[in-house]
């Protein structure tokens, strides 16, 4: 996995089936770690919650 762009249900959902795990230190994934980032369509320095993104990427940490 690369990375992958998902809706704001898909990650849910994937929260919800523990596709995605919380560490306490991280979000794991398929046993690697990982981050998720918010797709904003708007500028980010106007936001003011960064959970209300329509899409989320997922990206396995350390890879570039």
């Amino acid at each position: 996995m690369e990375e992958i762009i998902i809706s704001k249900e898909e990650l849910v959902a994937m929260f919800e089936d523990e596709q995605i795990l919380d560490s306490g230190k991280g979000w794991i994934m398929d046993e690697k770690e990982v981050e998720i980032i918010a797709l904003h369509e708007i500028d980010p320095k106007f936001l003011q919650d960064i959970t209300n993104a329509k899409f989320y990427k997922i990206i396995v940490k350390g890879k570039k």
